[in-house]
């Protein structure tokens, strides 16, 4: 395990087999059962939705460390699971920090103990703009949380993944149907997400030897406070505004819920899930 992790506030052994174990003395919440159970870090997730599938992991029986700006939306979250007997932890994090991202890490191990899978769900769309009017501080912005976030969560999971024990994990990451096609007025996010593409393939191919599995997740209208405008209208290719079908977010949750239920050696490395008749397949 890095030296940064082990510096973010917990305490760590590593057995001969490159397992993260707590250290005597070290007090968990969970018994040593629970802790055996699967574990989930989700970015975003106290709503939208990241809460829409941390809730359906815990319902398959994985302990949720769920991530995001808002304690307080994490809390009611955590709460939501732990009251109906699962797993959760809430942890204020900032993903564009790699201090912020090693102490949720460390969190997540020192309660849990290990890392099954990481779902890096956190993502801001930032201001649409005409291309040239864009201000670099909000590309900047927009660049932080939606590329250097799943990076650094990446990152800090394949330290973990590498020397637990069993070794191995799973990370998806949430690249959008944008991550494929524009919209209007929208260079920030768009290039971000087709970023994140590259950032999926090679944390497959440089997960392999570590028995680590990465793959991406497409979603098209999924109904979250983030979609709300949609009900009154969108600007479409030709620049008219429609208003574009949503879907429940409980059909993301259960796909997830399928990628993640694979073993380690097989692997959807790409998955679109859309509202049916959004405008997207064809020419609008």
């Amino acid at each position: 395990m890095s030296g940064d992790l082990r510096s973010a506030g917990s305490h760590y052994t590593t057995c001969q087999k490159g397992c993260v174990r707590l250290t005597a003395g070290v007090r968990s919440s969970f018994s040593l059962n629970e802790r055996l159970m699967k574990v989930a870090i989700i970015t975003g997730g106290g709503s939208g939705i990241g809460k829409s599938v941390a809730l359906a992991l815990a319902k398959e029986g994985y302990a949720v460390s769920l991530a995001g700006r808002r304690q307080e939306t994490l809390d009611a979250t955590a709460e939501e699971i732990n009251s109906g007997g699962g797993k959760a932890l809430a942890v204020a994090t900032d993903v564009t920090d790699a201090g912020s991202v090693d102490n949720l890490f460390a969190r997540t191990v020192e309660g849990f103990e290990r890392v099954d899978v990481l779902f890096n769900n956190a993502g801001t769309f930032g201001p649409a703009a005409l291309l040239e009017d864009i201000d670099p501080a909000d590309w900047r912005a927009v660049a932080d949380v939606n590329l250097t976030g799943p990076f650094l969560c990446t990152q800090a999971a394949f330290r973990v993944m590498k020397n637990q024990d069993p070794q191995g994990g799973r990370i998806i990451n949430n690249g959008s149907i944008s991550s494929q096609t524009p919209r209007p007025n929208s260079a920030p996010y768009t290039a971000t997400k087709h970023a994140i593409t590259g950032l999926t393939k090679s944390t497959a191919l440089d997960g392999r030897k570590y028995d680590i599995a990465c793959g991406q997740i497409d979603i098209g209208n999924a109904t979250t406070d983030m979609t709300s405008k949609m009900k009154q209208g969108v600007l479409q290719a030709d620049l008219t505004k429609k208003v574009e079908p949503t879907m429940s977010v409980d059909n993301v949750a259960n796909a997830v819920v399928y990628m993640v239920s694979l073993p380690l050696d097989a692997n959807v490395l790409s998955m679109t899930v859309m509202t049916t008749k959004m405008p997207f397949v064809g020419r609008g």
